[in-house]
């Protein structure tokens, strides 16, 4: 994996978790301000894996939820563009809320990294529409304190 962007780079935290993320983004073709027609994102729909085994989901929220059941639910703080224009961009998101008492039960921030993917290329005609574009990730869960 590349260098971590200072944009979504954690230094001060402890690692919790990594996953890697399988799935699409979901866009929609909609209208803007001024009656063109373009993609707009939706909500993610991933299988969150460990070790070759499916461990969680993320999907719209952005929300993860690990097969223990706790999930987190966050906030883009911080981008960083993927490597090519087909990846959708690196991100940094603080939790703003979570569920449970399982793995994720102290995650604080969440790392999207190593994007591959999922950013919606060219125009839409159909209003409604919808595209799935395919994606993988790391996903690093992040909690305040030392290990």
């Amino acid at each position: 994996m590349a260098q971590v962007p200072a944009a979504v780079a954690a230094p001060d935290l402890t690692k919790v978790a990594t996953f890697q993320a399988e799935g699409a983004q979901i866009y929609e073709c909609r209208a803007s301000s001024d009656g063109k027609l373009h993609w707009v994102f939706r909500e993610p729909i991933a299988t969150l894996i460990f070790e070759g085994k499916t461990v969680g989901h993320h999907y719209a929220g952005p929300t993860w939820e690990d097969v223990d059941g706790s999930t987190v639910t966050g906030k883009v703080t911080g981008s960083a563009p993927g490597a090519t224009t087909n990846d959708i961009p690196w991100l940094k998101l603080d939790v703003v809320s979570q569920r449970g008492g399982g793995a994720l039960a102290n995650v604080t921030t969440v790392q999207r990294l190593d994007t591959h993917g999922g950013a919606a290329q060219g125009g839409c005609d159909k209003p409604g529409a919808f595209l799935n574009v395919p994606y993988s990730a790391t996903y690093v869960f992040l909690r305040k304190g030392s290990s």
